[in-house]
């Protein structure tokens, strides 16, 4: 006799996803749940959808949504829940919140829908493996900057009505003004809309037109005068705003390359300067988070703007002196020291904040900092070199070579000792 396996309880919360073709777009199990549901959670858009038979309690997201979650799930325990989500739940959705605040319970049902970005490439013939999306959906426009690069195609998820100009903006801001934009609304309903093509540099420039159920395709093209923005480190200097506090080009790509980024790590940029490190990180991967130290406001809101123009607004600058400004900021993975370095305890504090296989780096010019360098290395191991880069220069009438200033660097990863159990 074969035995019967118990089947896992039905979770108490069912995502629910919806599209603009609302009801009559559901399968039936997204049907059955819905009309089986105590409470209904949704936009007011997204609740409006749902036919009399959804006859449990409606309930309209507050904003901000996020810190909601929670406190609603705990005011509705007990009763069969059922939150709608625009297309795919999983994809840029409500999904990611639930799954992490049910994590310890098994996490809710996900009944998806197709996402706006499957209809988009599906109406658009692009290949959704070659399409790069990046959502302004509670996020700054200025995130739309790290992904521009000649012949790329965009999928933008739109805020509201106002996003079609607002990217068309940055388009235009960042060199990008030939690319051809495409607005696309309520993809997959009775009132889907595919606008006509056109230039950012043809895109009016004031004024909300068209459905706020919208995203903006965009395939890139860059102005032949705008600066190339490669994806890999060593962006040009010209690139930044600086006072001179600007680690180079050449010993930049040196210094992020021994830093090692990875996707979903954090960096501590200390003595950020301009804030050309961290920025460089960040562009590595939309996962990658950073904190800058600068103890100079002025220089503190420099590298806020470089951040912004290059696509990583999201790039923590906290204003304050090192290693005290230290304190606060969640553990890194990797540690850059570019200016400081002889603030009494700084290296050391550096040093016990990593974790074991963490990195630090730290680069001078100067002698007193080297015999820090030097010393640290003699404790700790890891790697000291000397990057020296030299231009090509007119003399006279003939061309020679001018040596900038060499820069010590010290690399290294810590360790756990298998005998001790410490970290070294």
């Amino acid at each position: 006799m074969t035995a019967v396996r118990p089947q896992p309880p039905t979770p108490a919360v069912t995502v629910v996803g919806i599209g603009a073709d609302g009801w009559d777009g559901l399968p039936e199990a997204s049907r059955a749940a819905l009309r089986d549901a105590e409470v209904l959670i949704g936009a007011p858009r997204q609740l409006a959808l749902l036919p009399a038979p959804c006859a449990g309690e409606r309930v309209a997201w507050p904003s901000p949504l996020r810190p909601a979650v929670p406190v609603l799930l705990a005011a509705h325990a007990g009763r069969r829940i059922a939150v709608l989500a625009s297309g795919d739940p999983m994809f840029y959705g409500i999904g990611r919140a639930l799954a992490e605040e049910l994590r310890e319970t098994g996490g809710p049902r996900v009944l998806p829908h197709p996402s706006s970005v499957s209809w988009a490439t599906a109406r658009l013939g692009w290949p959704q493996e070659d399409v790069e999306v990046v959502t302004l959906v509670g996020r700054p426009t200025a995130r739309l900057a790290a992904a521009l690069h000649e012949g790329r195609r965009i999928l933008v998820l739109s805020a509201d009505a106002t996003t079609p100009a607002a990217v068309a903006a940055l388009l235009r801001d960042r060199g990008f003004g030939p690319s051809r934009m495409r607005v696309l609304e309520q993809l997959g309903g009775p009132k889907e809309h595919l606008g006509a093509e056109s230039a950012a540099d043809d895109w009016p420039r004031e004024g909300a037109v068209g459905d706020p159920l919208n995203l903006v395709a965009v395939e890139c093209r860059r102005s032949p005068d705008a600066l190339r923005l490669g994806a890999v480190p060593g962006l040009p200097d010209e690139a930044y705003e600086h006072d001179g506090q600007l680690t180079k080009r050449h010993i930049r790509a040196a210094t992020l390359g021994a830093l090692a980024p990875a996707p979903g790590e954090v960096l501590w940029d200390v003595g950020g300067g301009s804030g050309s490190i961290a920025v460089e990180w960040m562009r590595v991967h939309p996962s990658c988070r950073a904190y800058t130290v600068e103890r100079d406001p002025v220089r503190a809101e420099r590298i806020a703007r470089n951040a912004d123009r290059l696509g990583v607004p999201g790039l923590v600058v906290v204003t304050g002196p090192a290693p005290a400004a230290l304190a606060e900021l969640p553990p890194p993975h990797a540690v850059f020291v570019g200016g400081g370095l002889t603030a009494p305890g700084l290296l050391d504090a550096c040093w016990q904040a990593l974790p074991a296989g963490g990195r630090l780096v730290a680069n001078t010019v100067t002698l007193e900092s080297e015999a820090l360098l030097a010393d640290a290395r003699r404790r700790h191991g890891g790697e000291l070199v000397r990057l020296a880069v030299a231009h090509a220069v007119p003399v006279g009438g003939f061309t020679g070579w001018r040596q900038a200033m060499p820069v010590t660097q010290w690399a290294v990863r810590k360790t756990l000792d298998p005998l001790a159990g410490v970290d070294t």
